[in-house]
């Protein structure tokens, strides 16, 4: 244990020592900070929720701005560093790039809960990697709360076929990742809509752009989108080597959501979460994740087929190829005729396909694979 680990440990319990001898009772649970200066609904539903947290039996305290001038914001990093509160509840952190947060919502199909990696925040500056980056953070964070082999799901986004055949690549090289099935009849772990209203899978994978925009349905869809009331919020930043519990709200969220942020906060930090992204961490880099994500920063060599290239005879494409990036489509294609095989570009309702006669099926698919267009 470090230095700032002990001091942080015995700051929590003298404050929690003061706070028995003044109201006669002890907790022996982490306080949450909630620094929340910006609400679309006024104070009372900070009151509010540090009264629902404390149902739960979590104890979250408001922080405020002084009159000094400190804002909320460098109170609670100074609250944070002294081990006065073990977590925090806030809007707008400036995370660096590299740190995103995994949300968590209720889907209503089923009423399961969900854990959407990520929400806020950058993973990385490419796409792709940082779709790779967000499948860890949601399986830290599910891990962290309790579930031991949390099912991955891909949203089906641009990228999604390439992050897919990213984490494939690093479940061969020895890091375990459980891929959830789609609910949908043709399977697969890339996501329809669907399966995000059925929580297909524990945590599914998206950028956070996309999270973003879909924590905010998930979480006001039955009051008409003013007012976030389900589910836990936009979650915790998650990154290497970050070791801060912050959690993130919104100014639309409701003091039902902001008390379960506390709550969620409360799980992650008696679960370890900071010695579960070690683990996670470690066990991905073992693995390859390094070199995974170096791959995906390098140009494909389908650079090859980017020049021109006469299309074959035409001929009638009843069989498709599924699986290739939109961004790759077209190279493809390219690739194909130069081989003298005719395809055409085409979108069906699972995504970016390759059509193709029937006599040229399996040569095809052959052909895109030896290039790393499918997998």
């Amino acid at each position: 244990m470090s230095e700032q680990d002990i001091k942080k440990m015995i700051a929590t319990t003298f404050l929690d020592l003061a706070e028995g001898l003044k109201t006669g009772e002890f907790t022996s649970g982490p306080v949450i900070g909630i620094a929340v200066s910006e609400s679309e609904h006024g104070p009372e539903e900070f009151e509010e929720a540090i009264r629902l947290a404390a149902e739960k039996g979590v104890k979250a305290v408001l922080i405020e701005d002084e009159s000094e001038g400190e804002d909320s914001h460098a109170k609670m990093e100074k609250m944070l560093e002294s081990g006065e509160i073990a977590g925090a509840i806030t809007m707008h952190y400036p995370f660096p790039i590299g740190v995103s947060t995994v949300g968590k919502v209720s889907t209503p199909a089923k009423g399961k809960s969900m854990y959407i990696a990520t929400t806020t925040g950058s993973s990385d500056t490419n796409k792709v990697r940082a779709m790779i980056r967000n499948a860890l953070y949601g399986i830290i964070t599910a891990k962290a709360e309790g579930i031991s082999e949390p099912t991955i799901g891909i949203a089906n986004i641009d990228g999604a076929r390439q992050c897919e055949k990213a984490l494939l690549k690093l479940a061969e090289g020895g890091y375990p990742i459980k891929f959830a099935g789609s609910s949908r009849a043709d399977g697969g772990c890339i996501m329809r809509g669907n399966d995000l209203l059925q929580a297909s899978a524990d945590v599914m994978v998206m950028d956070s752009l996309t999270g973003n925009l879909m924590i905010k349905i998930f979480s006001a869809y039955s009051t008409g989108g003013g007012y976030e009331s389900t589910g836990w919020g936009y979650g915790p930043g998650i990154g290497e080597d970050f070791n801060k519990i912050i959690m993130i709200v919104s100014r639309a969220s409701g003091a039902p959501l902001i008390a379960r942020a506390c709550e969620f906060a409360g799980r992650l930090i008696k679960g370890g979460v900071f010695e579960v992204a070690k683990r996670e961490f470690d066990a991905a880099k073992k693995a390859g994740l390094d070199d995974v994500l170096k791959e995906v920063s390098e140009p494909k060599q389908a650079g090859e087929a980017s020049g021109q290239v006469t299309a074959p005879p035409t001929e009638v494409v009843t069989a498709q190829i599924a699986g290739i990036e939109v961004m790759d489509l077209e190279d493809a294609v390219q690739k194909l005729w130069k081989e003298n095989i005719y395809a055409e570009s085409g979108m069906g309702c699972t995504g970016p396909i390759v059509l193709i006669s029937e006599a040229n099926v399996e040569r095809a698919k052959e052909l895109l694979r030896g290039s790393g267009y499918i997998k």
